[in-house]
């Protein structure tokens, strides 16, 4: 980032315009991010969506973000205030930074200061989300904000008419039958089309087609559209229905609860939102540390002195211990050597390559105890010079590995390697929604979450579509009465958002192409 010298000597900060694109936080560039890392304060345009905004915190939760209101003028005075102190500010805007008069204003205002500023560009929404309409602006395309002046729209609608090309306006919704009405008063038709999108780029994106006239006298099914929208009007607009990519994705729209511990919930909400699904997260159990430390240290003490022929690992959070214990014992994947590793499935396995392990056994069927089960070998005292395994696991695991093992003539030392806590109940909010079918999915990737779930904020809706991840899952989650509509075959979070789609997609084509 670039640094500038005040005329005295003494290190001036930086005031970085940083254009936050059409609202997706998928969609910031690599130098608005590297921006936002550096930032020691970020003054954020009202028009940013609140998606940027929890994905900035989500990235620096110490990083205070600040709401950037008033003229240009005063917005310019507090961020070259803050920047006096040396470091960068980042002031945030909506779509891209020179695509706003008022921004250019200030830009204009910083530049007389001696405090020098940048510039990152972003994607702007009077092209982004359009895209995201599935409307192709072509090579030539006119726009307008119909916020923050008076957009002489005789005029385009003069230009478009005579260049046959798409107008994109943007604005609020409470702005657009005004705006309409121009446009057939200075020459295009009222029969003209136009797509009103809403929440743009998001997975919360709405799409309403119309007419101009329509629009213009206030029938166009747009009661429901208010806040900031995109209106796209032009025959371009005809052929959304073949461009469609963003809302047609066989999760759009759909509410799916993500009942899990609050640092395992990312990988699965963003896949979800990949196929344009809401997560809503929603944690169930926290895990905590054994309340004695002592077991473990034997075990990994254990490890380092060849107790072990093989180490079973049976979940993500089982590595995690291990490799935490590790840390605090200055060990590393060294003291693996000549100890035989197993994983359940393979979310688990990954997490142990991630250590630097290869793992030498996962089932080659069914991902569950059941499965490992089933392919690990027996105890053979001429092959095998250590008849003991370690078995770190929660404190409420099932016996069925343990007794398994056992019976093939394994020893095994059953140790707690981390607890699982119920946490507190959702809000109320949640707890009715998910009672009165609120949601389309839930995904359940684990027993505890389907126990814990139903504790804290009691059973999902009849309608409400369930996901599990393996047999034990579905097992539990029959036991409460739940109807399993979705099992992956490989017991891992990506199939299981995977079938999920598949799952929406059969049910698409069973109600004849409509959209859930």
């Amino acid at each position: 980032m670039t640094r500038f010298r005040k005329q005295n000597g003494g290190t001036a900060g930086t005031v970085v315009f940083v254009g936050a694109g059409p609202g997706d936080p998928g969609m910031l560039t690599a130098r608005a991010t590297a921006a936002l890392a550096e930032a020691h304060t970020v003054l954020v345009d009202p028009d940013v969506p609140p998606a940027i905004a929890e994905a900035v915190r989500a990235d620096r939760a110490e990083l205070e973000l600040t709401p950037a209101t008033g003229e240009p003028a005063e917005v310019a005075k507090a961020a070259v205030a803050a920047a006096k102190s040396g470091g960068t500010v980042v002031r945030l805007v909506a779509g891209d930074p020179f695509t706003s008069d008022d921004v250019v204003k200030e830009v204009l205002t910083v530049g007389r200061t001696s405090v020098g500023f940048d510039v990152v560009p972003g994607v702007a929404s009077s092209t982004a989300v359009p895209a995201f309409a599935g409307v192709a602006l072509g090579g030539t395309s006119l726009s307008a904000d119909l916020r923050g002046g008076e957009a002489d729209l005789a005029t385009l609608a003069t230009a478009a008419k005579a260049l046959d090309a798409p107008l994109v306006l943007q604005g609020n919704a409470e702005d657009l039958p005004d705006a309409a009405a121009r446009l057939v008063e200075g020459g295009l038709s009222g029969s003209t089309p136009v797509v009103v999108t809403t929440g743009g780029s998001g997975t919360g994106q709405k799409s309403v087609v119309a007419k101009l006239a329509a629009v213009a006298e206030k029938n166009a099914g747009l009661d429901a559209v208010t806040g900031p929208v995109v209106a796209t009007v032009g025959s371009a607009v005809d052929k959304r229905a073949r461009l469609s990519w963003w809302e047609s994705r066989p999760l759009f729209g759909w509410r799916v609860l993500v009942p899990r511990t609050k640092d395992q919930a990312g990988e699965m909400s963003d896949r979800l939102r990949a196929y344009g699904a809401v997560p809503v997260e929603v944690p169930t159990i926290a895990v905590e540390p054994p309340r004695s430390p002592a077991q473990m240290d034997r075990a990994i003490k254990g490890l380092v002195t060849g107790r072990y022929g093989w180490i079973v690992f049976t979940s993500v959070n089982a590595v995690k211990a291990v490799r935490e214990k590790f840390t605090e014992l200055g060990l590393d994947a060294r003291a693996f050597a000549g100890v035989k590793v197993a994983c359940v499935g393979e979310s688990t396995a990954d997490a142990v390559r991630a250590f630097g392990i290869v793992p030498e056994l996962l089932p080659t069927g069914q991902q569950s105890s059941e499965g490992l089960l089933a392919d690990f070998p027996e105890y053979d005292d001429v092959l095998d010079p250590i008849n003991r395994v370690l078995l770190p696991r929660a404190d409420i695991a099932t016996e069925t590995l343990a007794a398994g093992l056992q019976e093939r003539g394994w020893e095994i030392d059953d140790v707690t390697a981390y607890r699982t806590v119920r946490a507190a109940p959702p809000p109320a909010p949640v707890r009715e929604a998910i009672k009165g079918g609120g949601f389309d999915a839930v995904c359940f990737t684990s027993s505890s979450t389907v126990r814990n779930l139903v504790g804290i904020a009691g059973k999902p809706h009849a309608k409400t579509v369930v996901a599990v991840i393996g047999p034990q899952t579905a097992a539990t989650a029959q036991e409460f009465g739940l109807r399993v509509d979705v099992q992956p075959e490989t017991a891992a979070v990506g199939p299981l958002v995977d079938a999920l789609a598949e799952h929406a997609l059969s049910l698409r084509e069973a109600e004849g192409g409509e959209e859930r």
